[in-house]
């Protein structure tokens, strides 16, 4: 289905009437350098709204939409910048000029809404419509573009794109819940435009940037990455994007709440060590949703399979940062090189992802660029490296912007890797919503293995 850009709109940070924006630059840290070279992530949220007539979007909810957006960029001000790399600086950086702004693109589109904000098979193709390009070149990179899309007389859509040297999935989501409250605030005519403390950033790097060492490893590994002989390129283009068919859907699965509690006690029931367990709702629902794929995917038993998550460290750091750090500040967990038969079976997983999670809090951060250096080893050899964007801890379903929480939210970008979406359920404390991209005759197998073990 067609989608009909209406406009592209340049929204500016806010500024007091006797202020003028100075420019700012921030260094990245070793935390957001891994994430220097890679796809964007892509998130889409549905709100569903009747009253959103053709008359009614642009004269009342959009302006709310641009007017909030203003605002709440004085409190993210890097949002509105780029990154750069200076041939002076050994590291580059997050620069905002006066003048800079976000890139929103206004579009319609007659698109099937309820198909799209849906838990079923979509169309990627269609949900990309729904998402803005993110400039990249070699010398410089956006840092966010958004996309507001009508569905005439259903509701709207915002896709969000971001750059993830700049934003880990807790700084983009505070972001979007912090824009979401100015635009409550304003809807109500409340006329504030100051935030809670819980969504107020905040920018101290002082305890990361105390650590010395790391960033030259980081950038010495991206440029292996990139195989660059002189270890010399400062370039910024991103890893090229994967290209997918026609024939790729991305789906939602649903663990209620007993489906949690039940998969908890079955991996106590089969696992030999079950009170050395980490049982948490992350570790069960990946490792269930995890297997499921590898069955689907059949072949050898003998086949390498790896899996990787990232953990918040925010809170383990000593001492530990603010829950608003603005930035990524957060360590790899993987476990690498297995059989597929081995990680095939539930328990094994959870035995496996139970391990790293407790192991989460013994690791050094000065050993983080090694962590990242040996999973992109084992990325190529195996036949399924699995990963996981997207955090039940996330709270996304929070982001209201005054009509309501949103109806669905979407990891789109999930489709450059073998990753699995997870973000708490909409509609019951306790549950949680996986996504997956797969082509669609995978798809259809993986579904029914999945629901078929939970019914038995």
């Amino acid at each position: 289905m067609t989608t009909h850009i209406i406009e592209v709109a340049r929204v500016t940070p806010a500024t007091d009437s006797d202020s003028v924006l100075n420019s700012l630059k921030i260094p990245l840290t070793f935390f957001d350098l891994p994430w220097l070279l890679f796809s964007p992530v892509k998130r889409v949220f549905f709100y569903k709204l009747t009253e959103s007539t053709r008359e009614h979007f642009p004269s009342f909810i959009l302006p709310k939409l641009k007017l909030s957006l203003s605002l709440v960029l004085r409190n993210y001000l890097p949002l509105a910048g780029r990154i750069t790399w200076d041939p002076n600086e050994p590291k580059p950086s997050i620069v905002v000029s006066p003048n800079d702004a976000v890139s929103v693109t206004i579009a319609q589109t007659e698109a099937d809404f309820s198909l799209l904000s849906g838990y079923g098979q979509r169309p990627l193709s269609e949900l990309y419509n729904l998402l803005p390009e993110l400039p990249v070149c070699d010398d410089s990179a956006t840092v966010l573009s958004l996309q507001i899309t009508l569905f005439p007389n259903h509701g709207f859509s915002i896709g969000v794109v971001t750059h993830h040297a700049v934003l880990d999935g807790k700084t983009s989501s505070t972001f979007i819940k912090a824009w979401a409250h100015l635009c409550k605030q304003h809807l109500e005519n409340n006329g504030t435009s100051s935030l809670p403390e819980i969504l107020a950033p905040s920018y101290d790097r002082s305890l990361i940037n105390g650590v010395t060492g790391v960033d030259e490893k980081m950038i010495a590994m991206l440029r292996s990455l990139k195989g660059d002989p002189t270890n010399s390129s400062r370039s910024l283009t991103p890893f090229p994007a994967k290209t997918l068919g026609d024939d790729v859907v991305l789906a939602t699965l649903v663990l209620s709440r007993d489906d949690v509690e039940k998969l908890r006690e079955r991996a106590q029931r089969e696992s030999t060590t079950p009170s050395h367990l980490h049982l948490s709702t992350f570790v069960v629902s990946f490792a269930y949703a995890w297997t499921c794929f590898v069955k689907a995917r059949g072949g050898s038993d003998e086949r390498s399979v790896s899996l990787l998550f990232v953990g918040d460290v925010r809170h383990r750091l000593d001492p530990p940062l603010p829950a608003t750090y603005f930035g990524n500040c957060v360590f790899p967990a993987g476990s690498y090189d297995h059989e597929a038969a081995e990680l095939s079976r539930f328990v094994a997983a959870v035995e496996i992802l139970s391990g790293l999670v407790k192991g989460l809090s013994s690791r050094e951060i000065e050993t983080v660029a090694e962590a990242y250096a040996e999973a992109f080893r084992f990325v190529e050899g195996s036949t399924q490296f699995g990963t996981v964007a997207g955090s039940t801890r996330l709270k996304v379903y929070e982001s209201d912007f005054g009509w309501g929480r949103p109806v669905k939210v979407d990891i789109v970008s999930i489709d450059q890797g073998e990753a699995i979406a997870m973000a708490e359920r909409r509609e019951q404390s306790g549950g949680v919503e996986i996504g997956m991209c797969l082509k669609k005759t995978e798809m259809d197998i993986v579904l029914s293995i999945f629901n078929n073990g939970l019914q038995n």
